[in-house]
């Protein structure tokens, strides 16, 4: 029973009650006109009794043989079990409309929390409400309660995403002029050798911020709803974004096929190059490698995944890494492991596109990132 829907247990419920209602009666009244004695029936002669007129003629039922009275009380079982029949059927149909009718407010709720659920992003689709028409009952006050969450929400993940966007547009600003004043500093030929290690290390500080900064900024839009979208091969990305690597002494090799996503090329693009230049940056391994590959699969996605060596990763680890600002192991904390946004930036691009992404660590070391899209399949 706790398997069927509501409406199928209320209909069950329903008829249930509606047929042991039912029985109760009939076999009260089988019960009620085999002892009453003051029942009469009609005589079925055809002439008077006793000198009086035959319609006036009745006996008790006491007085009527028994096989008489046996075949009254069956009929009596016997039709009132048709009716019985007959009666709780459309008790059970009429229950199953009514119980539909009562429900449908909350399949109006329920359909909405799956849309909402179902968003690439935790803030999308929070712009939907319920909005319950109807008297003010329990259902009615459930959804305004329901609306007023999501309304709660809908305001929180925007005042955040703006503040996010909106800081890291006010601290670029100093950080650009700081650059540059560092920059004048140390190109001047009075410089002595302190004062450049100095500047040389401030303008590394400084480009760590900045890469911070770009990556909150990209963080903050990839969150955002996706206007312009046009038809992206992910190959292309692929072989550009390899060609352009800075491998270190690290092998970086592609492996692509077509593989057409409908998206932002600036932000699929990003998302590539985070995966390979975080498989090369946590690459331990002298003769280390990233492989690059992607590829249309036949359920209407394409895949892109990027593996390399590296240390082991736990794999309880693994979910964190997609965390902003969290890397695994004390050793990616030098001033070249970058700023932790690499994978939450992906994870977010990937769900601003529809998709999704996951890793697995290799036994060896390393990570194998798999990016799943949609596919992008032209109206003919």
């Amino acid at each position: 029973m706790s398997r069927l829907t509501l409406r199928t247990r209320l209909t069950v419920l329903y008829g249930a009650l509606l047929l042991a209602a039912g029985t109760v009666l009939l076999a009260l009244t089988y019960v009620l006109v085999g002892r009453r004695s003051g029942v009469k029936i009609l005589a079925t002669k055809t002439g008077p009794i006793d000198g009086t007129d035959p319609l006036d003629a009745y006996y008790s039922a006491a007085d009527l043989p028994d096989k008489l009275r046996e075949t009254a009380l069956h009929d009596l079982l016997t039709q009132g079990g048709i009716a019985l029949i007959v009666v709780t059927a459309v008790g059970v149909a009429f229950s199953w409309l009514l119980a539909g009718r009562a429900l449908h407010p909350l399949h109006r709720i329920t359909d909405t929390a799956r849309r909402i659920a179902a968003a690439p992003a935790a803030d999308r689709g929070l712009h939907e409400r319920i909005a319950l028409p109807g008297p003010r009952d329990e259902v009615k006050e459930l959804a305004d309660m329901f609306d007023a969450m999501i309304e709660r929400l809908d305001r929180s993940f925007d005042g955040q995403r703006r503040f996010v966007a909106n800081a890291s547009h006010e601290l670029r600003t100093p950080l650009t002029l700081g650059r540059a004043v560092l920059e004048y500093a140390a190109h001047r030929t009075a410089t002595t050798p302190e004062v450049r290690q100095l500047t040389d290390m401030l303008l590394d500080i400084n480009a760590r911020h900045e890469r911070l900064i770009n990556g909150l900024l990209l963080l903050a839009r990839s969150e955002n709803e996706l206007v312009d979208q046009a038809p992206v091969d992910l190959a292309d990305i692929v072989e550009h974004t390899v060609s352009q690597a800075e491998p270190d002494g690290i092998t970086v090799g592609a492996e692509t096929a077509e593989a057409v996503t409908l998206g932002d090329a600036v932000l699929l693009e990003r998302l590539v190059q985070n995966l390979v230049e975080n498989g090369i940056r946590h690459n331990t391994k002298p003769d280390g490698w990233v492989r690059v590959a992607c590829r249309a699969l036949p359920n209407g996605l394409v895949e892109l995944t990027v593996t390399n060596t590296g240390p082991v990763v736990p794999r309880y680890e693994v979910p964190g890494l997609f965390e902003p600002f969290r890397r695994y192991g004390t050793e990616r904390v030098s001033h070249d492991r970058g700023a932790g946004l690499g994978l939450s930036i992906v994870r977010a691009v990937a769900r601003a596109h529809g998709g999704e992404v996951t890793a697995e660590p290799r036994d060896g070391g390393g990570l194998a990132v798999r990016v799943t899209l949609p596919r992008f399949a032209p109206s003919i």
